[in-house]
């Protein structure tokens, strides 16, 4: 067991542990604290460095990733960095295929890594050409190819079981009345949410969701990269959500932007739709509860969307 507050065998060890982080001037009105669990402090940048080593282990225990293979995944972007950097340590090649409205910085960050990158059209799941099945298609044509799966693989909402929702529990020595998450492949609150549950069945589990994303419906685009589907994921488990919220791209995105202006805390667009949802949930808790709140990435990855003027 290495002590993480030694000298770490490599940068993987340094996923988790994220701190849980007061927000001092947005806040509920009626009392109720408001705690981000800020995954910016992951190495790779985001929350999804919980689950990369997680899938890759599972893939190579059954066989599907072998030595000098290729990992392949469809991603928004930050389970392909996750992977990305994974794959660097551990001595693979790496190919992403990503939609269209993905942010530059998300692909640069990509490629610094050594992965390749196919850019597609994002187009709904039932058209061929959606991201998930070209990189399917790609994984069983490249010699080596596995295919990750992070919409299918219950390794997923594990790693959020065994990780995030422990540190929340603990974080908060157990206070936690309510916890806001994004869903895109919906691992994080499935694993997130089935801890905690066990541990208080009153905790309020609450999806935060892109106007237009089929969660909340009807489906229509929207611009909010990371969360929201057209489509259930196998890794989603709606049993531990209690509700979903929908927020705009403009709701957002203003919030993104407050919470560096006002918090110092730079995070992406799905931050954004979190807090304003808690914000909202906020209203119905008594005051004294506490609401954690997850803070996907860092917004260093949307400089060239977000937090541009025009």
């Amino acid at each position: 067991m290495w002590d993480r507050e030694g000298i770490l065998p490599d940068v993987l060890a340094a996923v988790g542990h994220t701190p849980l982080v007061s927000l001092r001037r947005i806040l509920a009105p009626n009392g109720v604290e408001l705690v981000l669990k800020l995954e910016a402090f992951n190495p790779g940048g985001s929350i999804k460095d919980r689950i990369a080593t997680r899938l890759i282990t599972v893939a190579e225990d059954e066989g599907r990733l072998k030595p000098g293979g290729v990992i392949v995944e469809a991603t928004a972007g930050n389970t392909g960095i996750a992977l990305a950097m994974a794959a660097a340590v551990k001595g693979y090649r790496a190919l992403f295929v990503v939609p269209d409205k993905m942010s530059r910085d998300k692909i640069a960050i990509l490629k610094a890594y050594g992965a390749e990158v196919r850019v597609v059209p994002d187009v709904p799941r039932e058209n061929e050409n959606n991201y998930q099945h070209v990189a399917k298609r790609l994984a069983r044509e490249i010699s080596g190819g596995c295919y990750m799966g992070q919409f299918e693989q219950a390794a997923n909402p594990e790693a959020h079981y065994l990780s995030t929702g422990p540190e929340i529990w603990n974080g908060t020595r157990g206070r936690v009345a309510a916890v806001v998450a994004g869903a895109g492949t919906g691992g994080t609150i499935s694993g997130i949410g089935r801890y905690l549950k066990e541990r208080n069945p009153g905790i309020l589990v609450v999806g935060a969701d892109p106007l237009g994303s089929i969660f909340t419906g009807p489906v229509a685009p929207f611009k909010i990269e990371g969360m929201g589907e057209d489509y259930y994921p196998d890794t989603l488990d709606v049993k531990v959500v209690d509700r979903w919220l929908a927020v705009s791209d403009e709701e957002a995105y203003v919030m993104a932007r407050r919470l560096a202006r006002e918090e110092g805390i730079l995070a992406g667009g799905s931050t954004g739709a979190i807090v304003h949802v808690a914000l909202k949930i906020a209203e119905d808790l008594k005051a004294g509860s506490l609401i954690v709140a997850l803070a996907p990435d860092t917004g260093r990855n949307y400089l060239s969307n977000i937090f541009v003027d025009e």
